[in-house]
């Protein structure tokens, strides 16, 4: 399983530390960016983000910005992409369960680190539960 994070400038802090506990538990990851925190446009990262994981479907995709807003919404506008805002670990339990969603939005300054590995933890574990969902 691989994972592409993409973050604005509003989620550049927490980024590495999103990185590093991925990779801890083994999950490889590819940084797309941005890289510094000058302002950006949020929908660019999204977009590669997005295309990274429709061009290999086992991966998934993390998008952070301030509030995961708006990295979520810039998502959800690509066909096949079913990015889901999650704020605590049932959200994030429940966009993989029941809506079998591929891309992770949080706003870093919504959750904080202790909050993010909780979310963390319940997307990975998640898988899609389909029958009616």
């Amino acid at each position: 399983m691989k994972y592409f994070i993409g973050t604005d400038h509003a989620g550049f802090e927490v980024k590495p530390f999103v990185i590093e506990y991925l990779q801890k538990k083994g999950i490889e990851v590819e940084d797309l960016g941005t890289y510094s925190s000058e302002s950006v446009d949020y929908p660019d990262f999204a977009s590669k983000v997005c295309a990274a994981v429709l061009k290999d479907e086992r991966s998934k995709g993390i998008l952070i910005c301030g509030t995961g807003l708006g990295m979520s919404m810039a998502a959800n506008r690509h066909e096949g992409i079913r990015a889901a805002l999650c704020h605590d670990a049932y959200t994030a339990s429940v966009a993989r369960g029941h809506n079998d969603a591929n891309i992770l939005c949080f706003g870093e300054r919504i959750v904080g680190k202790g909050v993010a590995e909780s979310i963390l933890d319940a997307w990975i574990a998640g898988c899609f539960d389909g029958g009616r969902h």
